[in-house]
């Protein structure tokens, strides 16, 4: 049996990963180790959780000493590390908290693996998953960033991420660690934790609450369905070359003012609503610091390399999104009262 590890798979992301990856690969043991911060959910891996080949580890990344004892027990053979937090604006308010997840966790792990693996790198990998907010911004036009994009972070968020892929890099050309490097551009679908736009605003159409809305909505963002992220990282993961690095994107570029506008529309529709009745709720507000004008990938590289391509259309994918949300209505409601925290915190204090 391989053993994987999974950080943040109870996240947004990691949750899905985790998912594909115990129901694809039924000889891996998936360990998935997640702090269980606010946006980790384990309510969103109900239907794994009793799995044979799944185990959870209530675990903070940062705890250098706690890495070394589980890659001890299970003998880690691979890692996949989503851990991180994410949200700019909470960057922007804290950014040590950010330093210390994206930065010293990420550095943590990677001592953790040279350590446990020392020097014996075949069949073994560091595949760390990062964002396209590494890049900085775009101007409007055709330009993508490409693998070869310079860095240029504007966040505290984006530089914490730039700065833990540093740390990867160096660690393979160091001490020989074998790593892969992924980085993607904003992801959409079920389980995201509804901080993010669009759950967020889904969430507020519902309940006819503001959907407030930075600058004047210019804003360019290039949007990937997770499902289809999660299918990358299992291709980068299984075949993409060591050392290297692959950018996920969903060749899908729309200004916030107008992905609004079709979120209106849909979720308007499927609650029985006039499309559109709902776009009196939208208000601009102040535009956040160091608000990046336009991110866009180029995933040229993953598709001729390994052959993926997105499965569904933005059209497509939205829809579904949408409805998911509108039919887990119990699971948006405990998400957003907290009640999912208080829950976890009296079960792990009982242990």
């Amino acid at each position: 049996m391989k053993n994987i590890l999974i950080t943040g798979g109870a996240g947004f992301i990691g949750s899905h990963l985790v998912r594909l990856m115990v129901n694809k690969y039924p000889t891996y043991r998936i360990v998935n180790v997640d702090k269980l911060t606010y946006a980790g959910n384990l309510a969103n891996l109900k239907d794994v959780e009793k799995m044979s080949n799944y185990v959870f580890e209530k675990a903070d990344i940062c705890d250098f000493s706690l890495m070394q004892a589980i890659f001890d027990r299970y003998k880690i053979e691979g890692v996949i590390h989503l851990a991180a937090e994410s949200h700019v604006d909470r960057s922007i308010q804290d950014p040590f908290a950010f330093a210390q997840t994206n930065v010293m966790g990420t550095l943590s792990l990677l001592q953790a693996a040279k350590q446990a693996w020392n020097g014996q790198w075949e069949d073994r990998l560091f595949y760390h998953v990062s964002t396209d907010e590494v890049y900085g911004a775009l101007k409007p036009g055709k330009e993508l960033f490409t693998e070869t994009t310079k860095y240029d972070p504007h966040s505290p968020y984006s530089a914490s991420k730039a700065s833990s892929d540093h740390f990867v890099r160096a660690y393979h050309d160091t001490y020989g660690l074998p790593i892969k490097v992924s980085n993607c551009s904003n992801n959409y679908g079920s389980y995201q934790f509804p901080e993010k736009l669009i759950p967020l605003f889904i969430n507020n159409i519902r309940h006819n609450k503001p959907l407030p809305v930075y600058g004047k909505g210019d804003n360019v963002r290039d949007w990937l369905f997770v499902e289809d992220h999660v299918r990358a990282i299992d291709l980068i993961f299984h075949r993409g070359k060591i050392g290297d690095t692959y950018n996920i994107g969903g060749f899908n570029e729309w200004r916030n003012i107008d992905l609004i506008k079709v979120l209106v529309k849909i979720t308007d529709r499927l609650l029985g609503r006039p499309e559109g009745s709902s776009d009196h709720l939208i208000t601009f507000v102040a535009d956040r610091a160091g608000h990046d004008l336009r991110y866009a990938i180029d995933s040229n590289k993953l598709k001729q390399e390994l052959g993926w391509e997105p499965s569904l259309s933005f059209e497509e994918g939205i829809e579904k999104t949408v409805k998911w949300y509108l039919e887990h209505q119990e699971w948006l409601d405990n998400v957003t009262s907290g009640d999912y925290q208080k829950y976890y915190e009296q079960m792990y204090n009982k242990k």
